[in-house]
């Protein structure tokens, strides 16, 4: 996997069975790596991504996959408008190209770091090898797939029956989500450029602007300058529904 932003690069090895080849001085990476999500493995190397660094480019042939440990990471698409369309913003404990090493294919998505954020990569191998083996991890990794795909098939349908009003208060609640798994104490706050936001509905950055104005102009958010702040999380549900209407 091309790692285009590294910026810092280190290798963990955790205790398997009796015979243990940590070289971790912190013993605590070594629970994070085994028992923090889905997908334990024993060996990860970690590498930090600054906000804006490209992690993996599409259409490269990757035998790695990733877990983001801390942080936020894009997966995104170019349409044939030329338009970027950010198909998900990944939060901790996401994975990145998992199926793609499983099916051997190339990426067809893009990475990169929404946030500064501390990426786990894993062989491609392991992966592979505990999928032929263990029936309960294969069921584990369906029910992933099919959920990322389930939700993606939502916000299309939704999208395509709602107002762009609409679309941007459902995909800020939806983002203060996923912030929300990153920093839980600060889930009404989105650190996102008006471009990614822009690129998450999709649409074009002076609608989308014009709509946050009006948010703003009723008291539902704040903020500016790459921050917004959702004050009242009532009223936006009630806008993501349509029952109201900013003016």
């Amino acid at each position: 996997m091309r790692m285009d932003g590294a910026t810092q690069t280190r290798e963990y090895r955790v205790a398997v069975g009796k015979a243990a080849i940590s070289v971790v001085p912190d013993t605590s990476l070594n629970n994070r790596i085994s028992s923090d999500d889905d997908f334990p493995f024993s060996r990860a190397t970690a590498r930090n991504f600054r906000r804006g660094e490209l992690i993996a480019g599409a259409g490269i042939l990757v035998d790695m996959f990733a877990r983001v440990q801390r942080g936020l990471v894009s997966a995104s698409t170019m349409l044939p408008d030329g338009r970027e369309f950010i198909v998900e913003i990944i939060p901790r404990g996401g994975l990145i190209g998992e199926l793609e090493v499983l099916r051997r294919q190339m990426l067809n998505l893009e990475y990169r770091a929404s946030s500064d954020c501390e990426l786990y990569f894993f062989e491609g191998r392991l992966l592979r090898e505990r999928y032929t083996t263990d029936p309960q991890f294969q069921e584990k990794v369906f029910s992933r797939t099919l959920a990322r795909v389930s939700e993606l098939e939502r916000r299309i349908i939704s999208n395509a029956g709602s107002s762009l009003q609409s679309r941007l208060a459902a995909m800020l609640l939806r983002l203060s989500t996923v912030y929300g798994k990153d920093t839980p104490a600060n889930r009404d706050v989105l650190v996102i450029s008006q471009n990614d936001l822009a690129a998450t509905l999709p649409a074009s950055r002076e609608k989308v602007n014009q709509c946050l104005r009006r948010l703003r102009e009723c008291k539902v958010i704040d903020g500016g300058q790459g921050r917004i702040r959702i004050l009242n999380r009532k009223a936006l549900e009630a806008y993501a529904d349509g029952a109201v209407s900013a003016k």
